[in-house]
C-alpha cells in the first residue's frame, strides 16, 4: 500500500499562480493537493478547483497559520501518512519535494526545506531580514538543541504524528505559524530536521507582511522563545 501523501497549499488572492502551482505539484508528486483559500476576493479558489485541487474555504481571511491549521485537521480526519506545505506563490520548486519526503519516510516527523542552509541555491534577501532570520535561528536553534538556519521557511513536510499535533497546536500568529511550531514540535519530541532546497523569488500576489509588523513580531518571538524553558506536552485533546 503506498504512503497517502497531501500538499496544503495556504492561499491568499492567488489567482495570478495557484494553477500553475497545483500543476508543477501533481507534475512531481503522486499526491492529493488540498488549497485552503483564506478569504481570498479574487478567483482563487475557482482557478484550483480548475487545477484538480480540493478547495477548503475560509469565508474571510484568518491568516496562514489558521489555513495551515485547517489543512492539518483535513489531513489528520484522512488517510494521509504524510503532509507537505508549500506556499501558493511559486517561491517553492516542488522539484525539490522527493527530497523532503524521502526525510520523512527516513523517521523525521517535520523537515525544513532550507533556503540557507549549505547546498541550497541561492536567495536573495534585504540585510535587515536577513539579520531578523539569523536572529531567530540562533535563539530558535540553541532552543531545541538542533541548528536551524531557516526558521521561517514555508517549505516542509510532516509525518502523521506532525499531521495530528498540529491539527489541534497549530499556532495562528503571524510567523508563528513557521517558528513557534517548531518549539510545539520540540517540546512534543518530534524529530526536526533541515535540508536545503532552492527557492524562487514571488511570482504574483502580494506579501501580507510589512517592516513595522516583522519588527514587533520578531520581538514577540525571541521573548516567547526564549521563556519557553520548561514547556511540557499538552494532553490529548487539549
Amino acid at each position: 500500500m503506498r504512503t497517502r501523501v497531501i500538499v496544503i497549499v495556504p492561499a491568499l488572492n492567488e489567482q495570478a499562480t495557484i494553477g500553475s502551482v497545483i500543476a508543477g505539484i501533481r507534475e512531481r508528486l503522486d499526491a492529493e493537493v488540498l488549497v485552503v483559500d483564506d478569504g481570498s476576493a479574487d478567483a482563487t479558489a475557482d482557478r484550483a478547483r480548475a487545477a484538480g485541487a480540493v478547495v477548503v474555504r475560509h469565508p474571510f481571511n484568518l491568516g496562514v497559520g489558521a489555513a495551515l491549521r485547517t489543512g492539518f485537521r483535513f489531513a489528520a480526519s484522512g488517510p494521509y501518512r504524510v503532509a507537505m506545505q508549500i506556499d501558493a506563490d511559486g517561491q517553492h520548486d516542488p522539484g525539490d519535494a522527493a527530497a523532503l519526503l524521502e526525510a520523512v519516510g527516513s523517521g523525521a516527523d517535520v523537515v525544513v526545506g532550507s533556503r540557507f542552509a549549505e547546498g541550497a541555491g541561492d536567495y536573495e534577501v534585504s540585510s535587515s531580514r536577513r539579520l531578523s532570520m539569523k536572529v531567530l535561528s540562533r535563539v530558535l536553534s540553541r532552543r531545541i538543541g538542533r541548528r536551524i538556519t531557516d526558521t521561517t521557511s514555508g517549505y516542509r513536510a510532516f509525518s502523521r504524528r506532525a499531521i495530528e499535533l498540529f491539527a489541534s497546536q497549530y499556532p495562528s500568529a503571524y510567523l508563528s505559524d513557521t517558528v513557534e511550531s517548531l518549539l510545539i514540535a520540540h517540546y512534543n519530541g518530534l524529530e526536526i530536521i533541515e535540508i536545503p532546497v532552492s527557492m524562487n523569488e514571488r511570482l504574483g500576489g502580494v506579501a501580507s507582511n510589512n517592516r513595522i509588523r516583522s519588527v514587533y513580531h520578531l520581538i514577540r518571538l525571541v521573548l516567547v522563545i526564549s521563556i519557553a524553558r520548561t514547556r511540557r506536552p499538552l494532553p490529548k485533546g487539549h
